[in-house]
């Protein structure tokens, strides 16, 4: 296993990844207003928002990091939920990055598309990204639960922070599977000597 591996640092990128998800949601939970346009002209919400979109490419490095370390032992249900699991992730930051910063400019020349009538398309697009992150991350908490390689509690918490992760898109519901994977990611670190000595077997 190279020293350059993303999976000998999965404990430290899970835990700034976790923090980063479940502060940054926090923060949107925090500045939001009833008032949709001008919630979006609120500088802090801004960028606040902005980070949330970033937040999901983290979850994503962090998820192949972890991933490295119970590859073997989670088997062909496990690739099949790391598979699905970067699906959801993909496709919810494409969501996020659009209301990070395209909704933002229609709010500001364009602010009647808000109570414009919903498309099919932009129902199907925005119910396949919280489809697919809810997905994707309750089989990979199932997955976790079956190699038993990370705590059973985690992997259980996992399944239901998916469940939760199909309103990612609003706050606060993106802040369970930060918990989540910063509780992953210190339980990695504690175990850091077990871990070592699996990647180099």
């Amino acid at each position: 296993m190279s020293d350059a591996s993303p999976s000998r640092y999965a404990g430290p990128i899970a835990v700034v990844a976790g923090v980063f998800v479940a502060v940054v949601d926090l923060g949107r939970f925090v500045l939001r207003r009833d008032d949709l346009v001008a919630m979006l002209r609120d500088p802090a919400y801004l960028v606040v928002n902005g980070l949330y979109f970033l937040a999901f490419p983290v979850l994503l490095i962090a998820l192949v990091a972890v991933h490295g370390r119970q590859a073997g032992e989670a088997g062909r249900f496990g690739l099949v939920a790391f598979c699905a699991a970067i699906l959801g992730t993909v496709t919810m930051g494409g969501n996020m990055w659009f209301e990070g910063f395209a909704v933002p400019w229609l709010a500001d020349v364009l602010p009647q598309v808000f109570t414009a009538e919903k498309t099919v398309t932009l129902v199907v697009g925005a119910l396949a990204s919280y489809l697919f992150f809810a997905l994707g991350w309750v089989l990979y908490g199932l997955a976790s639960f079956r190699a038993r390689v990370f705590p059973v509690g985690i992997s259980i918490l996992m399944v239901f922070a998916g469940v939760a992760g199909y309103q990612a898109g609003l706050p606060p519901y993106g802040v369970p599977i930060g918990i989540v994977f910063a509780a992953l990611g210190g339980w990695l670190i504690r175990t850091g000597g077990e871990a070592r000595r699996r990647l180099n077997a």
